[in-house]
């Protein structure tokens, strides 16, 4: 079915259109959810969630942009609600306003795998993978994640500043640890 009858079917409550919708766009958005949470099990109960919204509010979607696109936008803030809801993730979130060290600057990225890029992002303290994502992969500006995190700007900027240069540390060590050339 092309995304067109997909989208009439859904929102007229037909399964078929609804399982057909599902098994479209279930492992991409699988991975996306999987960019937020520490736990493969925790990634597919936020899908879960993000699909049963998705049915459930399925006439929100305007026709502006990409069905894939809304459908990742309501991914995000699923994800984003159940690290805020889960006593497991709420006590990692915690977003510092510090400002960037002076002299912190990140040296340009080497060209990796992308499974394994997405590993070091997994790393990263849950507060500055939440701002990465939220920046560096989905494309949301500063002012959008602040509003969304209940955070300030700055500190979206200094969070993704440093999510940055840990990530670029963490690919440099595995490039010297790769190529064998002492630290």
């Amino acid at each position: 079915m092309d995304e067109s009858t997909l989208l009439q079917g859904c929102l007229r409550n037909d399964r078929r259109a609804q399982h057909a919708l599902y098994r479209q766009y279930a492992a991409e958005m699988l991975g996306v959810c999987y960019r937020y949470t520490k736990q493969a099990t925790d990634a597919e109960d936020v899908l879960q969630e993000g699909f049963v919204k998705v049915f459930t509010r399925i006439q929100q979607y305007s026709g502006k942009g990409s069905l894939g696109g809304w459908i990742r936008k309501v991914m995000v803030s699923t994800a984003l609600d159940f690290l805020r809801k889960n006593k497991n993730y709420k006590s990692q979130l915690y977003l510092a306003d510090d400002p960037p060290e002076a002299g912190e600057e990140a040296a340009p990225i080497l060209l990796q795998n992308a499974g394994e890029v997405v590993e070091l992002i997994r790393e990263l303290p849950l507060g500055y993978q939440t701002v990465f994502n939220l920046v560096g992969i989905e494309g949301y500006e500063h002012q959008e994640v602040a509003a969304m995190l209940g955070i300030s700007v700055q500190t979206s900027r200094s969070q993704y500043h440093r999510a940055r240069n840990m990530l670029v540390k963490k690919l440099n060590n595995q490039a010297i640890i790769k190529t064998g050339m002492p630290k």
